[in-house]
């Protein structure tokens, strides 16, 4: 099946009327300021005059060691089960946009409603003056394709900083297009969810996962147009204690596309989709807490439902397995458990993830944490002997080291640093 180019689909969407044709030509390539004219090309001189600039770096729904996870200007998706806390994650997101006092548009395709929307909101401790104010804050029940297509353009103007689209599996039939057709979300890609990207926000699209086995593990419908499209992050999630009102829940985030590595970075080197850390909801009070933790290893198989006992197992192999008939063979295992075990464990063998900066495989994918990566930090000193540290511990050496920038920046504390403990001005 052929697949529209980005300029067959800008055609394609001005046919249908779902783009004005005036000034919205393909822009080209975002440099990170404002240069998204409709030049012919890029003025690469101008672009090495100013210094290339670092890759960008995710800026929102921050973990509890301070790394976040989606990126701004960009269009990041996010995808799972029904039921998995799909929204309830774009929600803790716009939450802390909102909290921070800048702009969240939710565009509900989905049919959650504006009662149980903004109640939510409310229970992550929104301020109530926040959402009664349209400047910080606008909800639109899109009723058909036009009225979508005039809350993109408001939005083009508007600018928020976040946009959570709820959900891609509706946004094609409002739009009249084909729901499993690759060209298809091509051209929704196109007309809703890029231009709001391409004035600085963060689009936060929810999607579902289909039902085949085999298409469930690459990602959600449509994959290869969807992964083609994604600029920022695609997160895979997985639950892990269902959601519960009155109580809560958790689920695992998974990595399934950082074309920036700005967040894989950051997470453990495991397999293709490596853990982002679980996404935990405490609604047991009047109030939803929630938190992201920090990833650990394991937790990408986990989520996959593998034992990270059965890969040790697979790696103790000599030869190494060479199929699930081998596995079963040599271990006694069943069939599911041999193939889900080779399948996950083949993945971590995996040397690189295509089309991804920073993700060169094993060796060129930092574990985690490599505090001061891209952040302006310094690297670590080698001071010794803060009180309670053991021998070897590693402190700073000097005020501006990446623990003293962490600390000032009053982020969560570098999880388990005893340098970071040490100064802080009530353990000094």
């Amino acid at each position: 099946m052929t697949t529209l180019t980005d300029e067959q689909a800008v055609d394609e969407a001005i046919s249908r009327g779902f783009v004005d044709p005036v000034g919205e030509a393909f822009p080209v390539p975002h440099t990170g300021g404002e240069e998204q004219g409709n030049a012919l090309y890029l003025d690469v001189a101008a672009l090495l005059d100013g210094g290339i600039p670092d890759p960008p770096a995710p800026v929102l729904l921050h973990r509890d060691d301070g790394n976040a996870i989606f990126y701004a200007a960009q269009v990041n998706l996010i995808f799972g089960d029904p039921e998995s806390g799909k929204t309830l994650v774009a929600q803790a997101a716009a939450s802390e946009a909102l909290i921070a006092g800048r702009k969240v548009l939710f565009v509900d395709i989905d049919h959650n409603g504006p009662q149980a929307t903004i109640s939510r909101f409310l229970d992550m401790e929104v301020p109530e003056k926040v959402l009664r104010d349209p400047e910080l804050f606008r909800y639109v029940e899109p009723e058909d394709k036009a009225h979508l297509m005039a809350v993109v353009k408001d939005a083009k103007k508007w600018r928020p900083a976040v946009a959570v689209v709820d959900s891609v599996g509706e946004l094609l039939p409002l739009m009249g297009l084909n729901s499993n057709s690759p060209d298809d979300f091509t051209l929704a890609h196109t007309a809703v969810l890029k231009p709001m990207a391409m004035v600085g926000t963060a689009v936060l699209a929810i999607d579902h996962l289909p039902k085949n086995t085999e298409s469930r593990a690459s990602g959600p419908t449509g994959t290869a147009a969807k992964r083609r499209a994604i600029g920022g992050v695609s997160i895979r999630v997985t639950i892990n204690e269902q959601f519960t009102p009155g109580r809560g829940g958790s689920a695992f985030l998974s990595i399934n596309k950082d074309r920036h590595g700005g967040l894989r970075r950051h997470c453990p080197a495991e397999g293709k989709e490596p853990s982002v850390g679980q996404f935990k909801l405490d609604s047991s009070t009047d109030r939803i807490r929630w938190t992201v933790t920090t990833p650990q290893l394991g937790e990408a198989a986990a989520a996959v439902g593998v034992n990270v006992a059965d890969l040790a197992e697979l790696d103790r192999l000599d030869p190494p397995p060479k199929s699930v008939n081998d596995v079963k063979d040599r271990l006694s295992w069943g069939t599911t458990r041999a193939m889900d075990t080779l399948r996950e464990w083949r993945s971590r063998r995996s040397r690189a993830v295509p089309e991804e900066r920073g993700t060169g495989g094993a060796d060129a994918v930092p574990t985690f944490p490599p505090l001061g990566v891209g952040n302006g930090e310094r690297p670590e000193g080698s001071a010794k002997g803060a009180k309670g540290a053991p021998p070897d511990a590693v402190l700073p050496s000097e005020p501006d080291s990446p623990h003293g920038w962490w600390v000032a920046s009053n982020r969560p504390e570098h999880p388990n640093c005893l340098a970071c403990r040490a100064m802080r001005p009530e353990t000094a």
